[in-house]
C-alpha cells in the first residue's frame, strides 16, 4: 500500500499537500518516480524562483524598447527600477495572505490534498464573499487578457519569419497549438518548462542587447521621447504590466514544499529580470530611437539573421510556456465551477478545461494590436489585481489588533512594524490609483482606440511591412 508523507511545516504550522507516489517498492515505479522529479514533479524554492522569473517577462521584453521611445531613455530605467520594488512588495503581501489563509483553514482541519488554493479563495477565506467577487473578477479577465496577448505576439514574431500567411492566420494555428496546455495538470508540472523558457527569455534579451550594438544606431537617429502625455503614461503602464506577472503568486506558492519561503523569492525573481530588460530596452532604444513608435515588437527593426531567428523561434516556445502560466489558474476556476476539480483522470480535466481557450482564442483575433494592448490591461486590469486589491486586503485583514497580535507572519523590524507596513501599501494603493489607474488608463485607452481607428477590429496583419513576394 502507498504511503503518504505529510511534513509539519514550522513558520505556519500547516501540513504539506503532495503524497510520495511510487512508494509501493518497485524499482521500475521507483525510477519513474526519479524522472519524474527531475524534469515533471517539482515544488522547490527553485522551481517557484524559476516560475517566476520565467513568468514575468516573456513578450513584454520585445515592448519595453517601444515603451522606452515613449517614455524617454531616463525615465524609462527609473519607471523599471521602481515598478520592479512595487512588484515584489505586494507579491510579499500576497504570500503573507496566502499562509495567514491556509494557517487558519488546517487549524480548522481543513485539506487542501487534492485542492490547488487561488488568490479569490484566500479573499474569501480572510474577508468574505464581496472580496472574493472583486478578486475574482480582476484575476480572471487579467489572466484572460494575459493569455490574449501571448497569442497574439506569437502571430506578430512568427510572421519576421514567414510572412507567407498573414498574422492572423499565424494566431489561428498558435490558438491550436497553445490549447494543448490543457494537458498540463498544475504548476508542480512546469519545473522542466520553466527552467527553459528563463533561459530562453535570457537568450533572447542578450540577443536583442548585442544585436542593436552590433548594428548601431540607424541613419539620422531621433531620441525624442517623451513628446505628449499619452505616450508618456501609456509607456509607463506597460511597465506596470511587466512586473505584474504575479497574478498566480498563489498558484506557485501553493506548488511549493514550504510555501513560506516565497517571501524573497519574488524579489529576487526580479532583481534577475531587470539584468535582461535594461540592457535590452536601452540598447534597442539607442539604436533605432523614434523608430520604435511604430514598431512595437523590436523583432520588426533588426536585421533577418541566424541569431534573430532563433531567438524567435525560443521566445514562440516561451510564449507557449506563459500561456499556460496565465491559463492555469482559469482552469483550477472552470473545474472547480463544473465539479471536475478533484478528479484525478488527465484527460477528463483536459477535455473539461477547453472551452477555456475559445473565448482567449477569439479575442486575440479581435485585437491583434501587439503593445498597446499591454498598456490598456495594465491599467484596467494590472492595477487592481496585483497592486490595489493586495495591498488593501492587507491592511483590510490585520486592521483590527486581535489580528495583528495573532498574525502568523509579523512585519519585518527594518519597515518600522505595523506602521511602517500600513504607510508603504497606503503609498501603493495612491499612487497605483492616480498613475496607474488614473493617468495609465487615460492614456492606454486613447492610444488602443487610435489603434482601432487606424487599423481596425479583426485586422489581418497588424503593423505589418508591405509583402515581398
Amino acid at each position: 500500500m502507498a504511503s503518504e508523507k505529510v511534513e509539519t511545516v514550522i513558520a505556519g504550522n500547516y501540513v504539506e499537500m503532495e503524497r510520495e507516489e511510487g512508494d509501493d517498492g518497485s524499482k521500475s515505479t521507483n525510477q519513474m518516480s526519479k524522472l519524474s522529479k527531475i524534469f515533471w514533479h517539482g515544488g522547490s524554492v527553485y522551481d517557484a524562483w524559476f516560475s517566476c522569473a520565467s513568468n514575468q517577462v516573456a513578450q513584454v521584453l520585445l515592448t519595453l524598447p517601444y515603451s522606452f521611445s515613449q517614455l524617454g531613455m531616463v525615465s524609462g530605467i527609473i519607471f523599471q527600477l521602481f515598478y520592479g520594488l512595487m512588484g515584489s512588495w505586494t507579491a510579499y503581501l500576497i504570500s503573507i495572505l496566502y499562509v495567514e489563509y491556509r494557517t487558519r483553514k488546517e487549524r480548522e482541519k481543513v485539506d487542501f490534498r487534492n485542492h490547488v488554493i487561488q488568490w479569490f479563495e484566500v479573499l474569501d477565506g480572510l474577508l468574505g464573499k464581496h472580496w472574493r467577487n472583486i478578486g475574482l473578477f480582476f484575476n480572471c479577465t487579467f489572466l484572460l487578457f494575459g493569455s490574449v496577448i501571448q497569442l497574439i505576439a506569437c502571430a506578430s514574431n512568427i510572421y519576421y519569419i514567414n510572412d507567407n500567411l498573414d498574422k492572423r492566420t499565424w494566431t489561428y494555428i498558435f490558438g491550436a497549438c497553445c490549447a494543448t496546455t490543457v494537458f498540463i495538470p498544475s504548476f508542480h508540472n512546469y519545473r522542466i518548462w520553466s527552467f527553459l523558457g528563463l533561459m530562453m527569455t535570457t537568450y533572447t534579451a542578450w540577443y536583442l542587447t548585442i544585436a542593436s550594438l552590433i548594428h548601431g544606431q540607424v541613419e539620422g537617429v531621433k531620441h525624442s521621447g517623451p513628446t505628449k502625455l499619452v505616450l508618456y503614461f501609456t509607456g509607463a503602464t506597460n511597465i506596470l504590466y511587466t512586473f505584474g506577472g504575479h497574478a498566480v503568486t498563489v498558484e506557485i506558492m501553493h506548488a511549493m514544499w514550504k510555501p513560506q519561503k516565497f517571501k524573497l523569492i519574488y524579489l529576487i525573481a526580479t532583481l534577475y529580470v531587470l539584468t535582461l530588460t535594461l540592457p535590452s530596452a536601452s540598447a534597442v532604444y539607442w539604436a533605432f530611437g523614434d523608430l520604435l513608435l511604430t514598431h512595437a515588437n523590436a523583432f520588426a527593426l533588426l536585421p533577418r539573421t541566424g541569431f534573430r531567428d532563433t531567438a524567435i523561434i525560443l521566445m514562440l516556445i516561451h510564449q507557449f510556456i506563459t500561456f499556460g502560466f496565465a491559463c492555469t489558474p482559469l482552469y483550477f476556476v472552470w473545474e472547480k465551477f463544473i465539479g471536475v476539480h478533484d478528479t484525478k483522470s488527465v484527460l477528463k480535466r483536459a477535455l473539461a478545461r477547453l472551452p477555456v481557450v475559445i473565448p482567449i482564442w477569439f479575442l486575440a483575433i479581435i485585437f491583434p494590436f501587439f503593445g498597446p494592448i499591454n498598456s490598456t490591461v495594465g491599467s484596467l486590469l494590472v492595477s487592481f489585481t496585483v497592486y490595489i486589491i493586495p495591498a488593501l486586503a492587507h491592511m483590510v485583514t490585520f486592521s483590527s489588533p486581535a489580528a495583528r497580535e495573532n498574525a502568523v507572519e509579523r512585519p519585518p523590524s527594518f519597515l518600522g512594524g505595523w506602521a511602517g507596513l500600513y504607510s508603504m501599501n497606503m503609498f501603493v494603493v495612491v499612487w497605483v490609483l492616480v498613475v496607474g489607474f488614473g493617468f495609465g488608463g487615460w492614456a492606454s485607452m486613447l492610444n488602443f482606440v487610435q489603434q482601432v481607428n487606424t487599423f481596425g477590429l479583426f485586422t489581418k496583419c497588424y503593423q505589418c511591412p508591405p509583402h515581398k513576394a
